[in-house]
């Protein structure tokens, strides 16, 4: 991760450390050190049943992550570390020693407000400049921030105010401030309330000018790698939320070993210094984990608050982004979009061709680094060089023209399109990890994918499968535990340094991860067969006119399926047929219908009859966040969805 001739982060200390404290001796590959990466395996009966990669860098022992700015500013004063789009739309860089110089004065106003060691300061806001300032000035000031989803609501933010104790909270304009409305009086905790549209960040560094520097000096030479950093709320598919307590130590296991590890994505092989533009939410950890690490390794970072089609393609254009952080529906409408528009233009049959070249081009090359196929034929490497100009750059175009890389995680992805974007130039790298894991706890290893997979365990992670197919983590990024105020701070979260993900998975023998389903969402049919749905469901959801998908069919005699229509695919379909028909019509049209059963026909290739869906329905309306029927991240609400279509669900089991 670095910018222009910034040295190997490495090498790079943290201060107070000492000499070797963060250095990983030993050649690179140029692609990762995939040489000191490979796992060491565990096997039961044959079968692999624990994966472990060493880590690549020592634990971090002294200082926190208040010092990163302060550092980078030490270190390499002009490189840029930050993007930051002004009213114009124009994006203008921000220094080190910039960043550190509003990180300085933003902590000291926190210290002139009166918020003392430990204060949690509560963000609300979509991904913006103002969000990254804030998180690393109240960490240089002792804190501990607790990011809440802008799309919360007045109870969902009183809930999470209340239990984290947040003396003060930030939010992003002034109909945030004023949609907590009556919940104020219920909080008597919340001393300070912040509108970044306001300049109240600016308003806090001028209440600081007369601060001496010293006394952020002083706060943060009292934290540590075990100091508390901040409360991420799980958004949870059902109940309430519980606050996932992350050390300062847990990101650093996290983002170090994945800076090194990932050497392609964060430090840049060529002349064009690394960067990325984030429009995840800064909310969730993964969105999170990759801003730290950005700072950390001096990656230009960018911040994209809306996700619009029109207005994130616009930043991507501006910006120029040499790799994204994506979870897979962002990935898959870039693919349906650049089919729709071939469509439009007559040419869908050059780019199903062109994107079967591209899948197939990208399984020769990961066979290739496997040492199991000769790689790329030269009339495949003719053909997809054909295709370039005509379909593949387009697609790398509505990126931003210059990424190569993506990072995924979220959902799988899927053999399909992580092949298609292998060929296209655009090399995925899937990973798997939770909140309680500060983000990935796999990985797809550089210059060893296998797709359909989501890799090995990140260095310095363990991964084990419990009799029962659980899987479960060990690993220095795993959380500390949940927030508790009642019992006085944090409950553990695992006891015997094994976190029990709820999530079920194997490992194949050579030690990549593949998550088949959660437990609690496994379906057991009246015949007694058991079933995950999320691989049907994943399948589905990546066709260009299916919105959302949930598989049914628990303690019922077979698997049926809810299907949501994806609005601008199911728009472009309806120009292309000439149909005008509402959204209820669109539900029985028959021509909808067999196309969808197509899809499912083909989602039921890959499991077996007894597991296979005997009969959807499609409903009029999208399954969102504002009904109920999805989190924050985008996981499907099971329990409110099947509440709220019951009466569809019944339909599907009459004869």
């Amino acid at each position: 991760m670095s910018r222009h001739q910034v040295p190997d982060v490495s090498h790079h200390q943290v201060p107070g450390a000492g000499p070797g404290d963060r250095q990983v001796p030993g050649p690179t590959t140029g692609h990762g050190r995939i040489s000191r990466a490979e796992p060491e395996l565990k096997r039961l009966d044959g079968e692999v049943r624990e994966a472990y990669v060493p880590p690549l860098v020592a634990p971090v022992t002294h200082g926190s992550l208040a010092d990163i700015p302060f550092d980078n500013a030490r270190d390499a004063p002009h490189d840029v570390v930050l993007g930051r789009k002004g009213p114009t739309g124009a994006w203008a860089d921000v220094t080190a020693a910039e960043f550190a110089a509003q990180v300085l004065a933003v902590a000291k106003g926190l210290i002139a407000e009166g918020l003392r060691p430990g204060d949690r300061v509560a963000i609300m806001s979509r991904t913006t400049y103002e969000w990254t300032l804030l998180d690393f000035a109240a960490w240089a000031a002792g804190l501990v921030t607790v990011p809440v989803y802008p799309t919360s609501s007045a109870f969902q933010l009183r809930w999470i105010l209340q239990d984290s104790g947040a003396v003060a909270l930030a939010v992003e304009s002034a109909e945030q401030a004023s949609a907590l409305g009556p919940e104020r009086d219920r909080l008597p905790d919340l001393r300070h309330l912040w509108v970044f549209d306001k300049d109240h960040l600016g308003q806090l560094a001028e209440r600081g000018r007369d601060m001496p520097d010293a006394e952020v000096s002083v706060r943060r030479g009292v934290l540590g790698p075990d100091t508390l950093a901040t409360l991420i709320y799980t958004s949870g598919t059902t109940g309430r939320p519980k606050g996932c307590a992350l050390t300062h130590g847990n990101f650093f296991a996290e983002v170090d070993n994945a800076i090194e590890l990932l050497h392609p994505v964060f430090k840049s092989l060529t002349d064009e210094p690394a960067s990325t533009l984030l429009f995840l939410p800064l909310a969730h950890v993964f969105g999170r984990m990759v801003a730290v690490g950005c700072l950390r390794a001096r990656v230009r970072l960018g911040h994209a608050p809306a996700l619009t089609t029109d207005e994130l393609l616009a930043d991507l254009g501006g910006f120029r982004p040499t790799f994204l952080l994506a979870i897979p529906y962002v990935l898959e409408k870039v693919f349906n979009t650049g089919r729709a528009t071939a469509e439009k233009m007559g040419r869908a049959a050059s780019f199903d061709r062109a994107a079967a070249i591209a899948r197939r081009y990208g399984e020769a090359v990961e066979e290739q680094r496997h040492g199991t196929g000769p790689g790329p034929t030269t009339r495949l490497r003719l053909a997809r060089a054909f295709y370039d100009p005509l379909v593949y750059r387009r697609i790398r175009a509505a990126l931003g023209g210059k990424v190569r890389y993506a990072i995924c995680g979220g959902s799988p992805l899927g053999h399909r399109l992580a092949s298609f974007y292998a060929g296209a130039g655009i090399e995925i790298y899937e990973g798997y990890g939770l909140t309680e894991t500060t983000g990935a706890a796999t990985v797809t290893p550089p210059l060893k994918p296998r797709m359909g997979t989501v890799g090995w365990p990140l260095p310095g992670t363990r991964v084990r499968i419990a009799a029962d197919g659980e899987v479960l983590l060990s690993g220095g990024q795993v959380f500390r535990g949940y927030w508790n105020p009642q019992a006085g701070g944090v409950t553990p979260g695992s006891p015997d340094g094994w976190l029990r993900t709820g999530d079920l998975g194997a490992l194949d023998a050579d030690g990549y991860l593949t998550i088949t389903g959660r437990k609690k969402d496994l379906l057991i049919t009246t015949s007694g067969k058991n079933v995950a749905p999320a691989p049907l469901e994943d399948w589905l959801r990546a066709h260009p006119l299916v919105g959302q998908c949930l598989v049914v069919g628990d303690n019922r005699p077979y698997i049926s399926a809810l299907i949501t229509l994806e609005p601008e695919g199911i728009a472009h379909w309806q120009r292309m047929k000439g149909k005008g028909a509402t959204a209820d019509e669109l539900t029985r049209d028959p021509d909808l219908l067999a196309t969808l059963q197509r899809a499912v026909d083909d989602a039921n290739k890959q499991v077996s009859r007894a597991e296979s869906i005997r009969r959807f329905a499609v409903l009029p309306v999208d399954f969102a966040e504002e009904t109920g029927h999805l989190t924050p991240s985008m996981k499907l609400r099971r329990d409110a969805i099947e509440r709220d279509f019951a009466g569809v669900i019944e339909g599907l089991y009459r004869r």
